[in-house]
This record gives C-alpha cells, sequence and structure tokens, in this order.
C-alpha cells in the first residue's frame, strides 16, 4: 500500500510499505478514506520530539471502512465507516473506566513506532487497529467522514480545553493559539455557556475564523493581550486560559493572562524540560494548572450529537483536501501556513 512516512529531520516522504495485518485476534484492519495532518504531527517532523523510526506510518487521525477482523472482535464489523482516536482504548482498566481514555494501561499512541515497538499511523491506504471493539465506533449517518475526523482529535481536544478550563457563563476567558484546536477550544467554551472569550494569535486569517467563532480576536504583534484581558476583567486578567500551541512562549502568556484563583488548561503538546513559572509564582496566584492529552474515545461520541444537530461546528476549520500522494507538500505547506492553511485532509 501507499503511504506518508517519517523519513527526518522536515522530511515525510510518500512510498509504498507493507500491507497491515491482522497480528491479534482483537484487530481490525481499516480502509482510510480521509487522514488529517495534526499540528502535534510536526513535533517528530522537526524532531522536537525523538526517536521516531525511519519509515514510519505518519499520522493519528483517520476515518475508514472495516475490511478485516480478528477472531475475538464482535463490536465492529466488515464494511462499517468507523472513526477513531488517536489512541487505543482497552475500554476496562481504571483510566478507561473513569474516563481518561488516553492513559488506558494497553494504549498505544498511532503513528509513533521507536526502536521497532509501536503503532504505525493512518496517513495511509490502510491502517491496523489493535482492541478495534473499544477504540473504534461507528460514523453515525448524520456524520460526514470530516466531522468524523475532526471528532477524533481536534473537537475532542479543544472541548477537553475548554472544560478544563472550568467555564462559567459571566466569566472572562482567553485562549491561546487560533489553529484547529484553538478554534474548537473557542467554540466549545461558547457553547459551554461563555459570554466573553478572547482569541490570540497572529496569524490575521486565523484570528478572522476566531471572530466567526465568537471570540474577540487580539493579534499580540499589535496589540498586548495581558493589557486587553486586565482592561476587561477590572484588572484581575482572565478567569481561564485555554492554551492550545504548546511553547515556552505561549505558556508564559497564559500565566500573565490568568487571575489569581484562575485555570490554565493546557492542550498544545509541550516537548520542553521546564514549566515557564516557578513553584512561587504559582503559590503567589493560587493557580490552578491542567495539563495534558485528551481523552478523545471518551469525548467523541458524546460530541457526536452536538455535531449532528449543526449545534457545534467542527469541520470548517479544513482549508485543504489533497491526495494522499501529495502529502510531501502537504505537510510543508502547514508548517509553514502558507496558502491561508489551516488544516489538511488526505485522500488515499
Amino acid at each position: 500500500m501507499k503511504a506518508i512516512t517519517f523519513a527526518g529531520f522536515r522530511d515525510v516522504e510518500f512510498e509504498t510499505v507493507e500491507d497491515p495485518r491482522i497480528e491479534a485476534p482483537t484487530d481490525a484492519i481499516v480502509e482510510v478514506a480521509v487522514a488529517g495532518i495534526c499540528g502535534s504531527d510536526l513535533h517528530p517532523y522537526h524532531e522536537r520530539e525523538e526517536g521516531l523510526d525511519f519509515g514510519t506510518v505518519m499520522g493519528h487521525e483517520f476515518v475508514g471502512r472495516v475490511a478485516e477482523v480478528g477472531a475475538d472482535v464482535t463490536r465492529v464489523k466488515v464494511g462499517d465507516v468507523v472513526y477513531c482516536p488517536f489512541t487505543t482504548n482497552c475500554g476496562e482498566c481504571h483510566y478507561c473506566s473513569v474516563g481518561l481514555t488516553s492513559r488506558c494501561t494497553r494504549g498505544q499512541l498511532f503513528g509513533w513506532v521507536g526502536m521497532g515497538e509501536g503503532l504505525h499511523g493512518g496517513q495511509a491506504d490502510g491502517v491496523r487497529v489493535p482492541l478495534a471493539d473499544t477504540t473504534l465506533a461507528r460514523v453515525g449517518d448524520n456524520l460526514t467522514h470530516e466531522q468524523a475526523l475532526m471528532l477524533g482529535d481536534v473537537a475532542a481536544t479543544g472541548y477537553f480545553c475548554a472544560e478544563q478550563a472550568d467555564i462559567k457563563p459571566d466569566g472572562i476567558y482567553a485562549v491561546i493559539g487560533c489553529g484547529p484546536v484553538g478554534i474548537m477550544a473557542v467554540r466549545a467554551a461558547r457553547h459551554l455557556g461563555a459570554e466573553m472569550v478572547y482569541a490570540i494569535d497572529s496569524v490575521s486569517e486565523r484570528l478572522e475564523m476566531a471572530g466567526r467563532a465568537g471570540a474577540v480576536p487580539i493579534n499580540y504583534e499589535s496589540e498586548d493581550p495581558v493589557l486587553a484581558l486586565h482592561e476587561a476583567a477590572d484588572g484581575r486578567g482572565a478567569d481561564g486560559v485555554m492554551e492550545a500551541v504548546g511553547s515556552f512562549g505561549s505558556a508564559r502568556s497564559a500565566i500573565e493572562l490568568v487571575r489569581p484563583g484562575g485555570v490554565v488548561s493546557v492542550v498544545g503538546v509541550h516537548t520542553e524540560t521546564e514549566f515557564a513559572f516557578s513553584p512561587a509564582e504559582a503559590y503567589d496566584k493560587n493557580l490552578t494548572y491542567k495539563v495534558g492529552r485528551c481523552p478523545a474515545r471518551a469525548y467523541m461520541q458524546r460530541l457526536a450529537p452536538f455535531v449532528e444537530s449543526g449545534d457545534l461546528v467542527v469541520d470548517d476549520v479544513i482549508s485543504h483536501r489533497v491526495p494522499l500522494a501529495d502529502g510531501a507538500d502537504a505537510y510543508r505547506l502547514f508548517d509553514e501556513k502558507r496558502d491561508n492553511c489551516t488544516k489538511v485532509v488526505l485522500k488515499p
């Protein structure tokens, strides 16, 4: 089959790889219909996260049709159109039972193979899905492939970020980073009742999208977000800050924006070795800091009815749809934010 594979620093390739095959009776093979390029795919692409084997099939966002199932798979069947979170889930361990599916004791991240161990990703003609019964979900009749694709990662992560921020209708909130997850965090905050959400970025097209999603856009290159938030909140700062970038600078901005007693909710993937604030600063602000990987499996089916009804729009962040064969060029386009690129969908 054809796939987009890791080839080193800022290098991926479109090449022929071995077809996925059933390796355990709980596996399924999914023929991929659409796959996404995610901002976190850029971490290994830039080698900010190291250890990915050359030749690893990239990507953890995909929707497709079940082509084959193992002997123990009973909940999904051949022919089902399914969507998937970015990690596998057993559905039985403590973490799955309490809804923290991203920390499943048997979970694996799609698109990460290191030292020969791990799981290939979904930017390919097909993908092996372990623990298929409790990882995959059927795409409902009222969901498009692209809506389902967003639910498996971007929409779930944005909503998780907003819920962690403890949204109240009369609060004042800030979202740092207006990429797809940031836009979803804006929409989620509004869906949860927030009346005042500020969105911070420097890319004009993304700020315009945040404005359409219901936020007050702030371009940090021409306006001081800290000053703006403190003026809006009688000098206090934001009640909650949603950080969807994953950098030292964005983390530092979140600390400066949040009021004493406020919440910082972090879903941007961080690769730094130290926090952007000291224990003393956290103590002096009575800070609540929530950070970590979204339990997408626990969110995606819960959010699906909101998407089906039109209460939550998730697919308008997609700016480019390209053949899988053009995936290497699409990575460069996405990385460099050319041509107003916000989200790329690959089509095998």
